[in-house]
């Protein structure tokens, strides 16, 4: 009997620490506060029908794509569902979310963002962290040069993938107030930037040697684009400087051919429609390593209610994951080919003649919702405007700025200077309030239902 006992007991216990490593998560509960969504968790085996399932979706939800081990190479399943839901189960369940990528849909509204890798063997007195820094350095100048925005070092996400055989990073750039139109658009946009080193290379491969002027053992090292100042990036005195200052030789590396290539990865379709994108705690299937949050990552997430350090981590790396309100959405026309200030090419809040994204101060593509917010606006002896509206047809997402009538329902009161924003979902058939006053930075209204004559579904 004591055999038996002592047995029972063990099996108890091989149990328990079964069940501590891998605990059982408890079931995803939406709507323990405003901003967390009901739940929506849908399988498909193709992408194309995952894409059209939350186009349609009323609730706020995203793709991604999904390995298995032991399955073909390449072939993925394709998840919907919400952020938030997401990371309840993919925070529990690492081994069967483990491979997960991000689906970057096309004509989304997205960050900047870098696929950077080398062949550690290859490329010895490579020194991977100060290139990852200088590249830092010097896109944070551009996007001041370019755009006039504002970035630095803690702005930008450094994910780390690296291997013994290889060093992988990904870098995502969180700017504040500013997002590109889409994924197209941040590829023109680092392709322009990159075009002096693009055309040593381009040289280097039609003339052998032109390029190996000086031993790239030495050409690892950090531009000085800041005035050698930390911390210095994107300040107004980098605007001043011109790209010709630049030596971007430290982008170069050798492949495992011997060829000379780019650290920034152009080739491998990083900027086209629907890019999967791995995300972060996630790797490869059949291998290991995940990308974790790198040693020398300067990024600091602002803090939010209800949301773990982690969780802000998570939320930070997703590409898609940017604000409707208030942002400037950035463009580059035209080849990608074509550098920083040539004639046309960067813009900014763009009207799109194909209607991924549409913004204007006069009417917006729906009247009947413009004159339904002006009854919002128009109240209390004062009579509010429409200055300036954007309609993201990706969300079916229209972000109205309000002149004159101010009041907050946050503070429950009208705002002394600040004006507010009103946001309607024709998705969700739903509209809230926002507020540009910093006090209310991270408030978003209560939603309020449309009225049936303005739906969609009611006038189809």
């Amino acid at each position: 009997r004591m055999e038996r006992w002592g047995e029972r007991l063990n099996r108890v216990e091989q149990l328990a620490q079964a069940f501590s490593s891998t605990p059982l998560s408890s079931r995803y509960k939406p709507r323990l506060w405003p901003c967390q969504p009901s739940s929506v968790w849908k399988l498909f085996p193709r992408q194309s029908l995952a894409i059209s399932f939350a186009q349609t979706c009323k609730e706020t939800v995203h793709v991604f794509a999904l390995e298995k081990e032991n399955s073909a190479p390449g072939q993925r399943i394709y998840l919907v569902t919400s952020y938030t839901e997401l990371w309840h189960y993919y925070r529990t369940f690492t081994r069967s979310l483990m491979h997960c990528y991000e689906v970057i849909p096309e004509g989304t509204v997205c960050k900047l963002y870098f696929d950077l890798e080398f062949h550690k063997p290859s490329n010895e007195e490579a020194d991977g962290q100060v290139m990852v820094s200088g590249l830092i350095q010097y896109v944070c100048n551009k996007l001041m040069d370019v755009y006039g925005v504002m970035c630095e070092t803690s702005d930008v996400l450094n994910l780390d993938s690296s291997t013994e055989e290889k060093f992988s990073r990904h870098l995502i750039f969180n700017l504040k107030n500013a997002v590109f139109k889409d994924n197209v658009h941040v590829g023109r946009f680092i392709h322009a930037i990159l075009q002096p080193i693009l055309n040593t290379l381009k040289a280097g491969r039609s003339h052998p040697g032109a390029a190996d002027n000086g031993d790239t053992r030495n050409d690892s090292r950090a531009p000085d684009s800041c005035g050698g100042v930390p911390g210095t990036c994107g300040s107004p005195q980098a605007k001043r400087r011109k790209p010709e200052e630049h030596d971007l030789r430290f982008l170069l590396v050798k492949g495992k051919d011997g060829q000379r290539c780019l650290f920034v990865d152009l080739e491998l379709g990083v900027y086209t429609r629907n890019r999967n994108f791995r995300l972060y705690k996630s790797s490869k299937a059949g291998k290991r390593t995940a990308f974790t949050v790198a040693a020398d990552s300067a990024f600091h997430a602002a803090p939010e209610k209800g949301v773990s350090a982690e969780e802000s981590v998570f939320l930070a790396s997703l590409i898609c994951n940017v604000s409707f309100t208030g942002q400037r959405i950035l463009t580059w026309e035209g080849p990608e080919t074509k550098e920083p200030g040539s004639s046309g090419a960067p813009r900014q809040q763009a009207a799109d003649t194909n209607g991924e994204l549409l913004s204007g101060s006069m009417s917006s593509p729906h009247q009947e919702v413009d004159n339904f917010v002006l009854t919002l606006v128009r109240k209390d002896g004062i009579q509010g405007s429409i200055r300036r509206w954007n309609y993201f047809a990706g969300e079916q997402l229209l972000v109205y700025d309000i002149l004159k009538y101010r009041w907050c329902e946050n503070v429950q009161r009208f705002h002394k200077s600040n004006n507010i924003m009103i946001i309607v979902s024709l998705k969700e058939e739903v509209w809230y309030q926002k507020c540009h006053d910093p006090e209310c930075r991270n408030f978003r209204s209560s939603s309020h239902p449309l009225p049936q004559e303005i739906c969609i579904s009611y006038i189809m």
